[in-house]
């Protein structure tokens, strides 16, 4: 790929810049379909597979809402909602972050990606903590 560098810098920015892009079309996808007219075009497979409601039920819609700063109707459609968007918001940050200081320091790799590791794993286990726990029980019933 031109403009970026070779080696570890280079694909490490390659890796932040497809994480943010998707993390983009998440918040994209969010504000173009719309909560009141229902019109997503993905719909919960665990759902539609078991008949029963999971804990990402209802996430687009509480999405769609967090991204109208509709705060209320975000947590009645998924009280993870706001817990699971300020996750995906963070990571946009770090990874724009990430690119901005490796394109200024290259020689920070080793520290930044050791740092991104350890601010991933905890944001993750904030943030999608209570999936793990209803899937686990899930299948040790």
């Amino acid at each position: 790929m031109s403009g970026f560098p070779k080696g570890a810098a280079g694909s490490y920015k390659l890796i932040n810049y497809i994480f943010a892009g998707i993390i983009v079309l998440i918040f994209i996808y969010s504000g173009i379909f719309s909560p009141v007219s229902n019109n997503y075009p993905v719909s919960c497979v665990h759902e539609q597979l078991s008949g029963l409601s999971c804990p990402s039920c209802g996430m687009s819609h509480s999405f769609s809402y967090l991204i109208r700063l509709d705060i209320n109707e975000a947590v009645r459609w998924n009280k993870y909602g706001p817990r699971v968007f300020l996750f995906f918001l963070f990571q946009l940050i770090l990874r724009l972050s990430n690119i901005i200081i490796i394109n200024r320091k290259p020689q920070l790799i080793r520290f930044v990606s050791l740092t991104d590791i350890a601010l991933t794993v905890i944001s993750v286990g904030l943030g999608f903590w209570q999936f793990a726990v209803y899937y686990i029980s899930l299948f040790s019933a």
